[in-house]
This record gives C-alpha cells, sequence and structure tokens, in this order.
C-alpha cells in the first residue's frame, strides 16, 4: 500500500484538490483502475477519462485544466511523468545485493571482484576482468577476459560483457544483452566472404541502459561508443564503430549500420533503419519506421523512408491520398476529350 492521497502528497508535493484521505494501494492506467488506485493524466482527454473511470483519486499534470469542481480527489504536480517514476519505483521489487556469491558462481583467477558484489548462479568473471562495487551479476551472467564493470552496475540474468569492454558506473544490462558481439565485417576474397577480425571494443558510459536481447558489436578497430545517460530500448541493433551521444533514447527494433553517428540528446523511434557512416545531429527526432540515408541536421525532426523532414513527409502523404481522385478526374476528362473528338 502506498498511502493515503494526502501522504503521498506530503511526499512528493504539488497541489491536493479534494479529499486526502483516500487510501491508495496502487498506481494503475484509467482502464485498468479500482478505488483504491491512482491513475494519472497528461492531457484534458485523459483527466476527462480518469474522472469517469474508477480509479480512487487522479494524478494530474499541472500543464491540465483542472475544473472547479473534480468528481474525484486530484494530485496535482509540475512533472505527472516524474511523479509516477518516483511513486512506481517505491513498488518495484529491491535489486539483489550482496555480498553474495552462489556456490555454482565462477571467478577466474586473476578477476578483481569487490568484495560487495552479488554473484547470482553461473556467474561468470574472467581472468583479469574487474568488476566494481556495489555490481549486482544475475543468473548466467558473463564477463569476459579483461572487461571492466564500473560500480553499482547490474547485469541481469544472461547479460554478457565480452573481453576488453568497459561498462561505466550504474549501467543497467537487462536480460540477453550483449555487449561486445562480433561487428559484422566480411568481404568477398576469391568468391568468397571472409570475415574481416573484429579488434575493438565497446565502451559504454556512466547510467547507460541496455534493453533485453539488445545487442552492441565491438568496434573492428578502436570503440563502439554509447554516452552516459541513453537509453536503448529492447532489441536493438548497434553496429560497429557506431558512436551515440549523452542521453539518447532509442527505441526497440531500431538498427544502426557501422560507424553511425548520433549527437547528444536525440529521441529515435521504433524500426528506425541507418545507412551508416552517416551523422544524426544532436536534439534531431526520428519518427518511428523511418529509413535514414543520409545526414540530419542538429535539432530537425525527420520521417519516412528515404527520411525527410516530417512536414514534408505530411504534405506527401496528403498529395499520395489525394492521388486516386486526380487520377479518376484525368480519366474523366480524356473520356469527355475522347466523346468528343
Amino acid at each position: 500500500m502506498l498511502g493515503t492521497l494526502g501522504e503521498l502528497h506530503a511526499r512528493v508535493g504539488g497541489r491536493l484538490v479534494g479529499d486526502g484521505t483516500v487510501k491508495i494501494e496502487r498506481v494503475s492506467a484509467i482502464d485498468d483502475a479500482s478505488a483504491e488506485a491512482l491513475t494519472f493524466a497528461t492531457d484534458d482527454r485523459y483527466l476527462a477519462a480518469a474522472l469517469a473511470g474508477n480509479a480512487g483519486a487522479v494524478l494530474v499534470d499541472a500543464s491540465v485544466a483542472i475544473p472547479d469542481a473534480p468528481a474525484k480527489p486530484l494530485l496535482v504536480v509540475e512533472n505527472a511523468r516524474a511523479v509516477l517514476a518516483t511513486l512506481l519505483a517505491s513498488l518495484k521489487p529491491p535489486r539483489p545485493r550482496g555480498p553474495f556469491r552462489h556456490p555454482s558462481a565462477v571467478i577466474e583467477d586473476g578477476a578483481q571482484v569487490a568484495d560487495d558484489v552479488y554473484l547470482g548462479a553461473q556467474a561468470y568473471v574472467a581472468a583479469g576482468a574487474v568488476v566494481g562495487r556495489g555490481c549486482t551479476l544475475g543468473v548466467g551472467a558473463y564477463v569476459g577476459a579483461h572487461a571492466t564493470i564500473g560500480d553499482e552496475s547490474w547485469l541481469h540474468p544472461r547479460a554478457t560483457v565480452h573481453e576488453r569492454c568497459e561498462v561505466g558506473k550504474r549501467v543497467v544490462l537487462h536480460t540477453g544483452a550483449v555487449i561486445g558481439s562480433e561487428g559484422f565485417g566480411w568481404a568477398f576474397i576469391d568468391g568468397r566472404l571472409e570475415r574481416i577480425p573484429q579488434v575493438g571494443n565497446v565502451v559504454l558510459g556512466d547510467d547507460v541502459e541496455i534493453g533485453a536481447n539488445t545487442c552492441v558489436d565491438r568496434a573492428q578497430t578502436g570503440s563502439t561508443t554509447i554516452g552516459e545517460g541513453t537509453k536503448l530500448d529492447n532489441l536493438v541493433q548497434i553496429g560497429h564503430n557506431c558512436r551515440i551521444g549523452k542521453h539518447c533514447a532509442i527505441a526497440a527494433q531500431t538498427g544502426l549500420a557501422g560507424s553511425t553517428s548520433i549527437g547528444d540528446y536525440v529521441k529515435i523511434a521504433g524500426q528506425v533503419g541507418t545507412r551508416g557512416h552517416m551523422h544524426i545531429g544532436s536534439r534531431s527526432t526520428v519518427a518511428g519506421q523511418s529509413g535514414v540515408w543520409g545526414d540530419v541536421a542538429d535539432g530537425a525532426m525527420v520521417s519516412g523512408n528515404p527520411a525527410r523532414d516530417h512536414r514534408e513527409t505530411l504534405r506527401t502523404e496528403v498529395m499520395l491520398r489525394k492521388l486516386p481522385k486526380v487520377i479518376a478526374r484525368v480519366d474523366a476528362l480524356e473520356r469527355e476529350r475522347n466523346a468528343q473528338s
């Protein structure tokens, strides 16, 4: 139980509208809410739906117009999403903490593992690897030879960090994430594909989070790099020698071809693909399912395939939808001309 709405108000601040004694047991989406739930609204439409629903109270963004006599108690805050994250974090099961070493975990000779690390069943740390203080290595997590894991990082079950890769502090690798997989480098020699050795590594900055089953390939030479605070969703592919800046967000099923570079604070939606050897500028946005074939300017918003200015894409879509009517009109004019002749 989270407490009463009044207690939540005391914890997160903001403005309480209505009965603060309502008991809150959980946080729920509008459609799933019950009388013991707190739901949330970030615009007028969602607030109207929340007030008409079953929730006991509503967390509301301060940008939303508040009715004079709302049908439910409200907790109005400056940033509802930020407060929501705080409340949900209090409901999340705690992360495993050491010192703990399962009998089946393996630390090879020459590895350096801090004395307060949590090592789950069959976790493996190779010779020469360094695992910092406060780290958690889940079941089957793998740290390759001479890899480094920064303090307070968390490798979920079966997460893999291959040899010589560098992971910063407070990094989270979700289940099945692979850091330092072999880059996709091949050359035709005498009619056959022969592998080009990928001898570089991957460097992850502090506070990076990598989603489940996401792969970050090691560089052919040098480093594939991901800047501090960047978040990658599940099922993302980062090719060899890519360079991603700070505090970027990349959604699921996006694939970056080798040597793509990305600035800081970039948002990339799902199922985006890039050509490689091109640059996406800082604070730009790439819409879902876009195919990026060339450089994107700082601050731009692009969409479509090939990706171009989003407004241009929308205009093109409007014209394409009108095309059947245009063709029908041309056909009618031709029939009329033929009949007259």
